[in-house]
């Protein structure tokens, strides 16, 4: 894992929430969460993008285990990464929204540039 970011959950709770959201996050281009998890979940989804830059069977593989849907997977060899051939890393940016009602965390938007 990339970052030392607990998050407030056990591992195995951390990772397929995080794996959740990248899925999300390229799936739909954009989502809504708090700063500290947009964090995290822009570190992977930057190793993501970058993995299918690559395009060969084994980069494939590492995204198929971790990409919880194939159709995702297969839109990010097909139409993300190649969008991003000529970019050297930057492919998510962070917009700060305000704080949340309910306990005041601070939320944010992620999306793919």
């Amino acid at each position: 894992m990339p970052g030392t970011r607990k998050l407030g959950r056990t591992t195995d709770h951390r990772k397929a929430m995080l794996r959740a959201m990248v899925t999300y996050l390229l799936e739909n281009g954009k989502i809504e969460t708090t700063v500290t998890r947009a964090k995290e979940v822009r570190s992977m989804a930057e190793k993501m993008i970058t993995l299918g830059k690559t395009n060969d069977l084994h980069s494939k593989r590492q995204v198929l285990a971790y990409v919880t849907k194939e159709d995702v997977a297969k839109k990010l060899f097909d139409e993300i990464s190649p969008k991003y051939a000529d970019r050297a890393g930057g492919y998510t940016k962070i917009i700060k929204i305000g704080p949340r009602r309910g306990d005041a965390a601070e939320m944010a938007i992620i999306q793919l540039v």
